[in-house]
């Protein structure tokens, strides 16, 4: 291969701006290699925080990396844009025009050259084409719908304060997004209620529909339970085997013929990986549309081409949709494309460990399942122990991309913050 490869890679989730903070400091920091990311946004955010971010429970500028910043501390180049299509037998991609708030353009669609091609693009929600979910439902899949919503929250809560009416918001997807999404919101609101126009704050009706027979499937049935008992006793209308059949402005239909109000209505349900994959130079794509890829994450068409985290799809061994699949893959890409470029030796299989998972339902409650064996034992973590645990997932997760030193201040600029400002955003 050429002495200074090319590496591009498409996406700065979790796995992108992994994979391209340890790159920039190997191969960008020898000169060996070039890394490019690319991603549509100017910063990066923990997708699992994306709930705390359209409550409001969670200040976007503390928690937001700068990709410019980013790679200014890691010896690797960032450009703003998205992919529109790929052509692989040039081994280019070509990015649509990138256009300011007001729609005029700022750069016109560019073309760049690749030796080897990561994309990382995650996922989003799948509204199956039920009917009307498109046109009236609210989604949280990145920062900016996160926000979206946020916006949307804050100005139908006050107007329920000034005409003391109720606030209904129906969530479907009875996953891990739903279930804290859920949670955070009564979160929002008993902070909102400490700074609020009133003694007595609106009633917030929350109602949680989810497809199958209980909340938290990937979860056991004990932790399903519990959570549902713990919704239900904060407040939220939790309705399992509820199978949505359409959406408008004024709720959610089910099959059963039964009408959901809601004011405002949020699709958490489903993961499909970007519609933009289909214009991918003909990859190989699964039924919801993520790429399909050999276990050592190379695209079962192009051996130039690498795809991991939630946009991928390995044939052999399917892995569940989540950042710690998508951290451990792009630290397994960090650790074998150096050899792979300079000595064209393969990458080998990425054998995903599984750590567990955690869930937090606000300040209320939380859960951890641990494999037995792997972590600690094996076991479940619950309330305090859980929460905490989820937090400290985050605070890894910073502190691998910033370095100890500053992954460590920004837990002290974090909880100076909680000091001075309020714990919600209100503006």
């Amino acid at each position: 291969m050429v002495s200074r490869s090319e590496i591009l890679i498409v996406g700065g989730g979790v796995a992108g701006l992994a994979l391209a903070t340890r790159l920039g400091g190997t191969l960008g920091k020898q000169g060996s290699a070039r890394i490019t990311l690319i991603d549509k946004s100017f910063s990066h955010v923990w997708k699992p925080m994306l709930h705390c971010f359209a409550a409001g429970t969670a200040q976007n500028e503390n928690d937001r990396i700068s990709f410019m910043s980013q790679a200014g501390a890691h010896h690797f180049e960032f450009w703003p844009g998205e992919v529109i299509s790929l052509d692989r037998a040039k081994r280019e991609v070509v990015l649509g025009p990138l256009r300011a708030s007001d729609g005029s353009t700022v750069l016109e669609s560019r073309t760049v050259t690749y030796d080897a091609l990561v994309l990382s693009i995650g996922s989003c929600a799948n509204d199956f084409r039920t009917p009307g979910v498109a046109e009236h439902c609210l989604f949280i899949d990145n920062l900016v719908e996160a926000n979206g919503f946020n916006e949307k929250f804050r100005m139908e809560l006050l107007r329920a304060y000034a005409t003391n009416a109720e606030l209904d918001i129906a969530i479907v997807g009875g996953g891990a997004t739903g279930t804290q999404l859920a949670a955070e919101l009564h979160k929002a609101l008993d902070i909102v209620g400490l700074h609020a126009f009133g003694p007595t704050p609106p009633r917030l009706r929350i109602t949680l529909l989810e497809a199958g027979p209980r909340v938290l499937p990937a979860f056991p049935e004990a932790v399903s339970a519990a959570a549902q008992q713990e919704l239900e006793r904060i407040g939220v209308s939790v309705r399992t085997s509820a199978m949505v059949s359409g959406a408008d402005e004024t709720g959610f239909s089910l099959k059963d013929g039964t009408h959901i109000p809601a004011t405002l209505r949020v699709w958490a349900a489903g993961v499909k990986a970007p519609d933009v994959t289909k214009s991918y130079g003909g990859l190989s794509l699964s039924r919801s549309g993520q790429i399909l890829v050999k276990p050592n994450l190379l695209s079962v068409d192009d051996d130039r081409i690498f795809a991991l985290g939630d946009c991928s799809f390995i044939v052999d061994d399917p892995l569940p949709p989540t950042a710690q699949v998508a951290r451990q893959q792009a630290h397994h890409l960090a650790r074998h494309l150096s050899a792979w470029i300079r000595d064209g030796q393969d990458v080998p299989a990425c054998v995903f460990r599984n750590k567990g998972a955690i869930v937090a339902l606000g300040n209320y409650n939380g859960w951890g399942t641990l494999p037995g064996g792997s972590v600690f034992g094996g076991g479940v973590l619950k309330g305090l122990t859980a929460r905490v645990g989820h937090l400290m997932l985050y605070r890894q997760h910073q502190v691998e991309l910033y370095g100890f030193f500053r992954g460590l201040m920004s837990c002290v600029a974090d909880w100076i913050d909680t000091m001075v400002r309020p714990s919600v955003r209100l503006d």
